[in-house]
Order: structure tokens, then C-alpha cells, then sequence
């Protein structure tokens, strides 16, 4: 049955597990496979991209919007993280998403909520090392999240590397019923990566946070002229960034692509870590080590 919402009616509004619950039930006693793209809103053309996959290849697309505050640290930018909700819903509609779910943090986490998921075996590196906690909030929201949706497909951009390896062992290891498809990274003509961050960026900032694009190519560069010591690409991927004095290096780590480990040796396929902030908004990005067609990846 394909999707009943319409640019002018924009997405059924849900702010209820509950509701999602009963909805996708319905949808699955029909025989229709369900598409979650989780999101925290102020939608770019990469979380969009998620969107037209679920699209094509689910009969019903469910899009969650819902800024978690389990994932910010002290100090970090939860409160001005880019909210748009009205924006949102008129770019879903446009997109025949059938439901967006957007519960306040209240319904989320009401008074008394007192669980937490940890996923255990992750690399202290990177985003791990960087944002203690962070990945306990984020493995929760998600739990959360397809417990709620039931069995589906779950869309993520690979920008988020290591929360895409965190979800993907999630929904493994707890036996969820969800198939973890991921997209590549989506990026601006001129390399940037596109994060609902960039918004807070001034047009000096954003010139700036360009810094995280030269660098992958400097990796990139640096490899395919022969270099294979993971640390001295990580150097030279740090080295740009540093040398950017509108940018602040956070890391830069090159990782064995299959379990996101520090590498001692890069391959063809190793991955690149980076991040940094801009104006004191935190980009990351990443990247694999050899040419991607389009520049993409």
C-alpha cells in the first residue's frame, strides 16, 4: 500500500511509543515492511538520502526526530543543538513519509526512568574515548527507538562510523529484528560533509570547518604514494586540521575497517577518524583510505 501523506498534510504526527507501537503493528499485520530513519532533527539533504532509501525499499517509512539529551556530555551543546520541527515536517511530507515520531524528552524518559544500555567491546578511541557516556545514550534512544518501531529496517548515514558499528551489534547481539542499512556519507560540491551542526557555522566557520575534507585527502594522498603506517597517516590527516586556525584538532585515528580497532598498518579500506571544532561547534567526519568515486566516502 504506498504512502497516504502528502506534502500539504505532511507526516502523521506520533508522540506516544504506544502510537508507533499500535501503527507499525497494523502496517505489519497488512503484510508491510517499515523503514526507521532515526534522526535528531533539523533535516539536511544527508539524513534525505536515508529517507529515499527507506523509501524505495519499505512499503511505510517511519522517521524519528528527537534530540537526546543522554548523549550530550556536560559542557556540550545540547541546548543549542538546531531545532526545526515545523521545517522538518514539511520536508518529510514532501518525501511521502508516512510517520514521524517526535516525543518530548518527558514521554522519552519519564520520572523514576532509571535503565541504561551498554554495549561493551568498543575501541577507546575516537568518539569513545572523546564523549564519555555518550554511546550509553545513544545505545538506550536506540533501544528505545526499535523497541518501539518492532521488527524494521533502521537507515544510518556512515559519517557516524562508530554509532553505526555501535547499532549494528546492538540490534545483533538483542536479537531486534532490525536490519541495519547504512549510506554513505553525503557531502556539499565543495567536500563538507553535511551535519545539522554546520547550521551554527558563520560563512568564516564554515570555510574553516573545510579543514576536516583536506585532511581525508591529504590521507588519501599520503596513501596511495605508498605510506601504510597508520599513526603517520593519522599525522598527516592532524597536521591539516592544525594548521587551520579557525579548526581545533579533537583526534584523528586510522582504524582497521572491520572492527573500528586503532591500526598499526593501514590497508586499502582502513578508515579515518576525525573531529574537530569550529566556532565551538564539534564536526566529525571520516572517510576510507583509497580513491571513492565522486569523492564521496
Amino acid at each position: 500500500m504506498p504512502s497516504t501523506a502528502t506534502a500539504e498534510a505532511g507526516p502523521e504526527r506520533l508522540a506516544q511509543a504506544t502510537e508507533l507501537r499500535r501503527r507499525t503493528l497494523a502496517w505489519g499485520r497488512a503484510g508491510e515492511t517499515v523503514g526507521l530513519v532515526p534522526t535528531m532533527g533539523a533535516l539536511h539533504a544527508g539524513h534525505l538520502a536515508l529517507v529515499r532509501a527507506a523509501r524505495r525499499q519499505c512499503a511505510r517509512v517511519v522517521v524519528s526526530i528527537f534530540v537526546n539529551p543522554l548523549q550530550f556530555g556536560e559542557g556540550e551543546d545540547y541546548r543549542r543543538y538546531p531545532r526545526d520541527l515545523s521545517g522538518d515536517l514539511a520536508r518529510l511530507g514532501a518525501e511521502g513519509v508516512d510517520a514521524c515520531y517526535c516525543p518530548a524528552p518527558e514521554a522519552m524518559y519519564p520520572e523514576g526512568f532509571a535503565t541504561r544500555v551498554a554495549v561493551s567491546g568498543m575501541a577507546r578511541l575516537g568518539e569513545v574515548a572523546a564523549r564519555p557516556g555518550h554511546f550509553e545514550g545513544v545505545a538506550t534512544v536506540v533501544t528505545k527507538l526499535f523497541a518501539a518501531t518492532g521488527p524494521c529496517r533502521a537507515y544510518f548515514g556512515e559519517k557516524d562510523a562508530q554509532q553505526v558499528a555501535l547499532v549494528q551489534r546492538l540490534a545483533r547481539d538483542l536479537d531486534l529484528g532490525v536490519e541495519v542499512v547504512v549510506l554513505p556519507v553525503v557531502r556539499d560540491p565543495d567536500g563538507l560533509a553535511l551535519s545539522s551542526r554546520n547550521r551554527l557555522l558563520s560563512a568564516a566557520g564554515r570555510r574553516s570547518a573545510l579543514c576536516l575534507w583536506r585532511a581525508l585527502a591529504a590521507a588519501r594522498e599520503a596513501f596511495a604514494s605508498g605510506a601504510r603506517s597508520a599513526p603517520r597517516l593519522a599525522r598527516v590527516a592532524a597536521a591539516v586540521v592544525q594548521q587551520e586556525p579557525g579548526a581545533e584538532l579533537d583526534y584523528a585515528a586510522v582504524v582497521d575497517a572491520a572492527d573500528l580497532s586503532r591500526a598499526q598498518r593501514a590497508e586499502p579500506g582502513s578508515r579515518l577518524l576525525l573531529a574537530a571544532r569550529v566556532e565551538g561547534v564539534r564536526l566529525i567526519d571520516t572517510g576510507l583510505l583509497r580513491p571513492e568515486p565522486g569523492g564521496q566516502g
